[in-house]
């Protein structure tokens, strides 16, 4: 039997809508993914087993075959997890296709059927709302970033048994309440003030200025000097950001998984010092699977 489901993926910064399609046919049991996953999504085959065995479900023998398309574009991570598996159960008709229609569904998997938390909730909700989903259901512990999302229902889930109850609807999942945005206190990163700094009145002035204007500026003197310490003020003369700006930087923390789990959003204009060392890579970003360097995470705040 043919099933179909979707799940979310990122694709740099951007989330990609990823149709999961599962084929269950008799024949020896095997379990097969295709469509240019890393080896964590191949890996899903014992995490997405063990976790609808452990939920009360039954595994159903034969051959099972998965295909994440866009087939020719590459999916890493272990966000789609849940989706396989209640693409899975749907398969087995344990699951019925009105059940399922119309519902992204993220999340990782352990092996007692419990979802765990995943990175780049944020973008990947954003773009599948542009895109004309409005229900959602994500790892409980993503409810926080979540909830600065709009117009779209999004319910909170801590294990496969409660997705499935929910999308038969037995019980409902808990609905995420959308949060409010307010901006942070620059103040409490560093727990320092220009105000505070005495002496120094040219550098003092060359900061305002510079800070005012958007203008790059270079400090030169010997260690000990107070370089450091001026930089470091730059949060607290900078306005606060919009939530249109809190977007934007959280995006990025949220794709590299760097966000505080406690916020939910990047409330105050980020502070990136790199190490004399770092490397070109690190710096600009990239690599094999390219993620975003310093100078995207210090996006709207401060490079020093």
């Amino acid at each position: 039997m043919l099933a179909k489901a979707t799940g979310y993926a990122l694709n740099g910064l951007t989330g990609i809508a990823i149709g999961i399609e599962i084929d269950l046919t008799r024949g020896l049991p095997a379990f097969d993914i295709v469509g240019l996953g890393d080896t964590a999504v191949k890996e899903a085959r014992e995490r997405v087993r063990s976790a609808i065995k452990n939920s009360a479900f039954e595994f159903p023998l034969g051959r099972v075959t998965v295909n994440l398309a866009p087939a020719d574009v590459k999916k890493e991570g272990s966000g789609l997890d849940a989706a396989i598996a209640v693409c899975l159960l749907k398969a087995s008709q344990q699951l019925t296709e009105n059940e399922i229609a119309d519902t992204v569904i993220l999340g990782e998997l352990s092996l007692d059927g419990s979802v765990r938390p995943v990175r780049g909730i944020l973008p990947m909700l954003i773009a599948a709302v542009q895109e004309g989903y409005h229900s959602f259901i994500i790892p409980a512990e993503n409810a926080m970033e979540a909830g600065y999302i709009s117009g779209a229902d999004i319910y909170a889930a801590t294990d496969l048994k409660g997705i499935a109850l929910h999308l038969r609807g037995e019980e409902l999942l808990p609905k995420v309440e959308h949060q409010t945005y307010v901006a942070g206190i620059p103040e409490n990163v560093f727990n320092i003030d220009l105000a505070y700094v005495k002496g120094q009145p040219v550098a003092k002035r060359a900061l305002e200025v510079a800070v005012s204007g958007g203008h790059n500026i270079l400090f030169v003197g010997p260690p000990g000097s107070g370089k450091t310490m001026l930089a470091k003020c730059i949060p607290t003369l900078m306005p606060d950001m919009s939530f249109d700006e809190a977007l934007e930087v959280t995006k990025i923390h949220s794709a590299v998984g760097l966000l505080p789990a406690e916020k939910g959003i990047m409330d105050v204009r980020p502070f990136v010092a790199p190490h004399a060392s770092a490397t070109m890579v690190s710096m600009i970003g990239g690599g094999k699977n390219v993620r975003p360097g310093s100078i995207s995470l210090a996006h709207r705040g401060v490079l020093y």
